[in-house]
């Protein structure tokens, strides 16, 4: 997932996104505990996608914030 893709995305897509992301980072964790997990690689990208989709939900809030304090003040 690149980080234009997540841009793109409206905000109730990267809620869900990020929903489907905690559970396959919790199906690979799973798998590496178990013994299953062929590519460990996995859980890195996985791990990176769920910080991509959080630091843009972040960025989006405190956008929403600042124009929220902008409407204010004007």
């Amino acid at each position: 997932m690149a980080r234009e893709s997540v841009a793109d995305l409206g905000d109730q897509q990267l809620v869900d996104r990020l929903a489907e992301e905690k559970d396959r980072l919790f199906k690979l964790r799973f798998q590496l505990a178990t013994g299953q997990l062929e590519n460990s690689a996995r859980l890195g990208r996985t791990k990176k996608d769920i910080a991509r989709i959080n630091t843009e939900l972040r960025a989006r809030e405190i956008a929403a914030a600042e124009a929220a304090i902008g409407s204010e003040a004007s």
